[in-house]
C-alpha cells in the first residue's frame, strides 16, 4: 500500500481511542495489516461485524507477533501486566506506544517490562468523547486536535519520527513533551476538570428528591455539560487519578485557595474582584475558540 507507514499494526483495546485510531489508520491506509486485540468477546464480535480491522483476536501472542507498531489502548493500570505480557513476543526493532493520559506511569511501568531490542514511544492524543466501546469510535477524532509525544531521553530518533509521522497522518497536530510536564500540564487541562464535574453531579445526587428532580428536569447548560463531563469511563479516570495523584492535587490545592478567595468576594459584595476574575476566564475561552480548540 503506497501510503503504508507501518506494515503491521496491533491495537490492544479497541474502545473509544483505540478503535478511533484504527478507523483512522484504515481510512489513510497507514498499515499493510491492521490487527486488533482485545479481551472482550462481545467487543470482538463488534469490531469483526463493523469489519474495524483485518485480523480480531483475543490473543496476545497472535495478535503482536511481527508486528512493527503495538499501541497499548486499554486503561493505564494495565499496561505493566500487559508490557511483561507482550515483553517476549516483540520483535527486534519493533515500536510500543500507547494513548494514555498519564505519562510518567507509562515510563515507570512500561519501559521496564519491555526488553531492549524494541522502542518506546509514549503517545497521549488529547480527544475523545464521553462515549466507550467499539462502537463509539470515529476516524475524524483526532483530526485538528493535539497529540503529545513523551519519549524518554535517548529513544531511537527513527522511531519517534514513525510514531509523529502516523499521528499526522491521521490529521493531528504533534508535539514531543517530557512526561512530567504532560503530567502537570493535563492535571490542569483534563484531569481536574473531570474531577470538578464528578463532584458536582455527585452532589446534585446527594440533594434532596424534590431538589434533584428539579435539577435533572431544568438543567442549565452548565449542569448538562458537566454531566456530559462526568459521563466518561469511570475505569479510565480512576486508574487516572491515583497513577496522576501528585499533579492532580497540586492542582485541586490551587483550585481550593482559587474557590476560598471566590467565596470571600461572593460573601462581602466585592465586584470588582468578581468581574476582573470573569473577564481573565472570559479571555481564556477566547484563546481556545482561537486555537481551534473549542
Amino acid at each position: 500500500m503506497s501510503n503504508a507507514l507501518f506494515r503491521r499494526v496491533a491495537i490492544i483495546g479497541f474502545g473509544l481511542i483505540g478503535s478511533s485510531l484504527g478507523r483512522a489508520i484504515k481510512q489513510h491506509g497507514l498499515a499493510g495489516t491492521l490487527v486488533a486485540i482485545d479481551r472482550d468477546a462481545p467487543s470482538r464480535d463488534e469490531i469483526a461485524l463493523l469489519k474495524l480491522a483485518d485480523e480480531v483476536t483475543g490473543d496476545l501472542a497472535a495478535g503482536v507477533a511481527d508486528a512493527d507498531l503495538v499501541v497499548l489502548a486499554t486503561p493505564v493500570s494495565t499496561y505493566a501486566e500487559l508490557g511483561r505480557a507482550i515483553a517476549p513476543l516483540l520483535k527486534p526493532g519493533c515500536i510500543v506506544s500507547d494513548v494514555g493520559s498519564v505519562k510518567q506511569l507509562v515510563l515507570e511501568d512500561l519501559a521496564p517490562a519491555l526488553p531492549p531490542h524494541v522502542h518506546l514511544v509514549p503517545g497521549h492524543p488529547i480527544a475523545g468523547t464521553e462515549r466507550s466501546g467499539p462502537g463509539a469510535g470515529f476516524a475524524s477524532l483526532f483530526e485538528g486536535r493535539w497529540c503529545i509525544l513523551t519519549p524518554a531521553p535517548g529513544t531511537d530518533r527513527a522511531a519517534v519520527a514513525a510514531v509523529n509521522a502516523l499521528w499526522h497522518a491521521i490529521g493531528s497536530d504533534v508535539v514531543e513533551m517530557d512526561a512530567e510536564h504532560h503530567d502537570k500540564v493535563l492535571a490542569i487541562t483534563s484531569h481536574l476538570p473531570h474531577l470538578i464535574a464528578y463532584t458536582i453531579v455527585g452532589t446534585a445526587v446527594d440533594l434532596e428528591e424534590d431538589i434533584k428532580s428539579e435539577v435533572v428536569k431544568f438543567s442549565a447548560s452548565g449542569f448538562r455539560d458537566f454531566t456530559r463531563i462526568a459521563a466518561s469511563d469511570p475505569t479510565m479516570w480512576r486508574d487516572i487519578f491515583l497513577n496522576n495523584r501528585e499533579a492532580v492535587l497540586e492542582m485541586l490545592q490551587r483550585l481550593t485557595e482559587d474557590l476560598f478567595a471566590l467565596q470571600r468576594a461572593i460573601r462581602w459584595g466585592e465586584g470588582d474582584f468578581l468581574f476582573e476574575r470573569f473577564t481573565r476566564a472570559r479571555a481564556i475561552r477566547r484563546s481556545v475558540i482561537e486555537a481551534k480548540q473549542a
